[in-house]
């Protein structure tokens, strides 16, 4: 039996850019997260997908590639969520990591203080880089014991960067953490008037 042919002028769902999970086309946004392995970073960003969790694995710079559609004030937005799958492992990322990045989610792991005595050297890796993006630190695991949030963290006050207290494994303040970050990274993009993103910012509308 033939199949029958679409109407006229309606697309082809499967490859739709918004509903089809294997779609590499621009993003609207690209988010890293940097921090020292076992931190928590994949978890919580498959926390944030939760059913939407379909990573591309970028293979030849060993990094993960996460992508997800956000509703920011009525408007699609396509986030790329980049991990280090590992990479961190060696203490310096790969600059495709940080290329074309719109902002950083900085983790750390409050059972260990070692990842966050570490957080000066990402920090700087990443402003070496990125020089004006947008970035969050985030305590993680805070579902071993609560009471760590009544502990002064001064780094982020130090770098003048916004601080939450997350758990991957419980969800505490996972939605509003990437949220945030992908509000400022639009921010970023739109207002930031640093050069490169100008640049790239008129090769993507080209």
């Amino acid at each position: 039996m033939s199949k029958e042919p679409e109407p006229e002028g309606k697309a082809d769902e499967s490859k739709d850019p918004e509903t089809d999970p294997n779609d590499l086309s621009p993003a609207d946004v690209k988010i890293i997260l940097l921090g020292d392995s076992a931190v928590g970073k994949t978890k919580l960003v498959e926390r944030f997908l939760m059913d939407e969790y379909n990573p591309q694995q970028l293979s030849t710079y060993a990094l993960t590639m996460f992508r997800k559609n956000l509703d920011i004030d009525g408007k699609n937005v396509k986030v790329d969520i980049w991990d280090t799958a590992g990479q961190e492992r060696f203490n310096k990322m790969h600059p495709a990591y940080y290329h074309r990045a719109h902002a950083c989610i900085l983790c750390f792991d409050v059972t260990r203080k070692a990842t966050y005595q570490h957080l000066g050297a990402w920090y700087d890796e990443m402003r070496d880089a990125c020089e004006n993006i947008p970035c969050i630190l985030v305590a993680n695991k805070i579902d071993i014991d609560y009471q760590v949030t009544k502990k002064n963290f001064k780094f982020a006050s130090s770098k003048n960067i916004p601080f939450y207290f997350v758990s991957a494994a419980d969800g505490t303040n996972v939605v509003k953490v990437f949220r945030a970050a992908v509000e400022s990274a639009l921010d970023y993009k739109d207002n930031s008037g640093d050069f490169m993103n100008e640049a790239y910012k008129l090769l993507d509308d080209a």
